[in-house]
């Protein structure tokens, strides 16, 4: 880090107009502070022991993705494509590097919840340590440590980390790509912006479009802000795309163009094409809601004035919503505020020490463009939309938590503390709200952090007061003391509520498709819309195992659910293998491509798991995708390739404006119940493929 003090001018660094910089932004110094080093190892520690705490109750968490990394840890070309099963007869539904660390983790330890996810756990520490250093470099050691733990606290992001869906690795992605164009705005140096491009492209092949979301404003703030020509700012950009679409496009060329009959179906598709998923179910239909093949996806036509889908209302307010609010929400509001106050702030860089002012000024537009560009796609769009995905917008609120509220307290001045004074204020109070949804639960912590906080509200603006008009003195000491209690008072209520969301989060099994942090809340809409919205909220199932617990938090599939989708065969939890199903599946599966196979990935997945054999999902996740065939499941029948088919699967009907059954998952179901023998086992069906009726 430079030692230059503030006020100071490298030599050969010219001062900055409005907008850009000289040919190199110094960074941002602070004397060196005893404990930086300590604090930030302690932030780590308590990170990973949140994150690693119980973390094997969750069983197999989200099964559809264990059974992928399953597979993957057995065959390379399952693990390469992202086969939801070994013998690769589809994909999941996304791109498979989410699924890599996964798979390279069971592969060395062997199958087990711990395996799983514990590479999910450290993706979180680390992305709690990268963005500490990202904000530290320009704001200062205890600025890097309020954003750090910001983000371990905020009860989506523990969720997410503790889970394991793609959006545990997205959200590291995106981190380390800001911190890669924060280094680049620094001094120009094109090698960063590589490495963002790089992080963009790999963020691509976990969850595709989604990672590319912020990049529109992060390549506006480098060509206004970098420090270089502006010939080369643009050269700089169109190199880093190229990057991104060389690292995010070699596996989709050789998805492309490898033939389709040796390799696995790509599931969420309905013409077996990734280029089709990409831009349809997991793209543009995201946004419009015309998303084929999927669950309940959502009806076009959401907007301002809360117009909505089947995902849920969308408009300004969808993420302060019951639905939402506590998942994400606690420090957004602050993290507005500081936003508008820190750019306010640093607007027209004149100072001696401008360089430095347009350093942080370019900081605070790259984080927060990331958070209104995310916060306006999510609050707006209408297609699928879980409360999970919230995790992204974390890094982006934290860190500007982290950055205003250092820039205000050391800028100091009256101005400066009405700002921090008045967003500890409108924290409380949104805390207070968020908490005062849960009555029954804690009911002491809303009225204890409403009043602590407008207490540290207050002593911010008497500190302010206490030490006007003397600059020394015992007056002034003690107007510095009431600020720094004030200030730590401010800080510790403005989290007592994201903490205890997340310990609650930690300390509750998680297991299935949609899942929530904290306890339940009031109004909740849950899963798709329609369905109860009464349900408990937080307490999803998930047991040792993978197998699903008591199914509450579910979004309400409760009896009405159910019959209005024809019952979601394990959409949200898998099935329960018994001993006695398992012992029958394992019986001969060795002589078989696939031990069994039904409709849907999550009743898939519970099998697969159990018994550690192949079985084919038919029809993808949703039931609805078209593989295989009803013909060729004949083929495969014949050819003594599957023994069992497993009835009361997921029914393969497509969600609103899905395909029908053009997949044949019904006609499948169908043919085998007329042709085939019957077995019972407790209260489930099968029949053996191998035995006519």
């Amino acid at each position: 880090m430079s030692t230059q003090q503030p006020g100071t001018q490298q030599p050969g660094t010219q001062r900055p107009g409005t907008w850009r910089s000289g040919p190199r932004q110094p960074v941002a110094t602070e004397p060196p502070v005893r404990w930086a080093r300590p604090a930030l190892l302690a932030l780590l520690l308590v990170t990973a022991v949140l994150y690693l705490w119980s973390l094997s109750a969750s069983g197999y968490a989200n099964q559809f993705y264990s059974a992928a990394v399953q597979a993957g840890s057995e065959s390379w070309k399952a693990f390469f494509f992202g086969s939801s099963d070994a013998a690769n007869s589809i994909t999941v539904d996304k791109p498979p590097a989410a699924l890599w660390p996964m798979a390279l983790s069971v592969r060395l330890f062997g199958l087990s919840s711990w395996a799983i996810l514990v590479p999910e756990a450290l993706m979180g520490v680390a992305a709690v340590g990268v963005l500490h250093g990202a904000v530290r470099r320009r704001f200062g050691a205890g600025a890097g440590l309020l954003a750090g733990g910001a983000l371990a606290v905020t009860p989506v992001a523990a969720l997410m980390f503790r889970f394991n869906n793609p959006d545990a690795l997205l959200c590291l992605l995106m981190v380390g790509a800001i911190a890669c164009v924060l280094r680049a705005l620094e001094d120009g140096r094109t090698k960063w912006l590589l490495l963002a491009g790089v992080c963009f492209g790999l963020g691509f092949l976990t969850k595709t479009l989604q990672a590319w979301l912020i990049l529109p404003p992060l390549a506006v703030v480098y060509a206004c802000c970098a420090p270089v020509a502006l010939r080369r700012r643009f050269g700089q950009l169109l190199l880093a795309g190229l990057v991104i679409v060389v690292s995010g496009g070699w596996w989709v060329a050789i998805v492309e163009l490898w033939p389709a009959a040796s390799r696995p179906y790509i599931g969420g598709s309905q013409h077996n094409s990734f280029l089709e998923l990409t831009f349809g179910y997991n793209g543009f239909g995201r946004l419009s809601g015309n998303e084929t093949g999927s669950v309940g996806g959502g009806r076009p036509g959401g907007g301002p004035g809360g117009g909505g889908g089947a995902w849920g209302e969308t408009g300004i307010t969808r993420l302060f919503s019951s639905d939402m609010g506590g998942q994400i929400s606690w420090l957004l509001p602050a993290a507005l505020i500081l936003l508008v106050a820190g750019v306010a702030l640093l607007w027209r860089a004149r100072r001696a020490d401008a360089a430095e002012q347009a350093g942080q000024r370019a900081e605070f537009l790259v984080w927060g463009g990331a958070l209104l560009m995310t916060f306006t796609t999510f609050s707006f769009m209408s297609g699928i939309f879980h409360q999970y995905y919230n995790i992204a917008l974390a890094p982006y609120i934290a860190a500007l938590v982290g950055m205003g509220t250092a820039l205000l307290w050391r800028r100091g001045g009256r101005g400066a503390a009405l700002v921090l004074a008045g967003t500890a204020a409108v924290t409380a109070g949104w805390s207070f709200v968020l908490l005062n949804r849960s009555p029954d639960w804690l009911p002491w912590l809303r009225w204890t952090v409403l009043a602590l906080g407008l207490l540290a509200a207050l002593g911010l603006l008497l500190s302010v007061r206490a030490g006007a008009g003397s600059r020394a003195g015992v007056a002034a000491r003690a107007s510095r003391r009431v600020a720094v209690l004030a200030a730590g008072l401010g800080v510790v209520t403005a989290l007592a509520g994201p903490v205890a969301y997340t310990l609650d989060t930690v300390n509750t099994a998680k297991g299935g498709s949609i899942i929530t942090a904290g306890p339940s809340v009031q109004g909740g809409r849950g899963g798709p819309g329609g369905f109860p919205g009464g349900a408990p909220r937080g307490r999803n199932g998930g047991g040792p195992g993978g197998a699903p617990g008591t199914g509450q938090g579910m979004g309400g599939f409760g009896e009405r659910g159910a019959g209005r989708m024809g019952g979601m065969g394990g959409l949200l939890n898998g099935a329960k293998v018994s001993d006695r199903a398992k012992a029958l599946l394992e019986k001969g599966a060795d002589d078989y491509t696939w031990a069994a196979a039904t409709i849907g990935s999550q009743n898939a997945a519970s099998y697969q798991l159990a018994t550690g054999k192949p079985v084919m999902a038919i029809g993808g996740f949703n039931g609805s995708d078209p593989s295989p065939t009803l013909a060729r499941f004949k083929e495969y029948v014949a050819d003594g390739k599957v023994h069992y088919f497993l009835a009361g699967g997921r029914g393969g009907k497509g969600g609103r404006g899905g395909p029908g059954d053009r997949g044949g998952s019904s006609q499948i179901t169908s043919w085998v119940t007329k042709t085939f023998k019957k077995v019972t086992i407790g209260s489930t069906t099968f029949y053996d493929l191998t035995r006519k009726a």
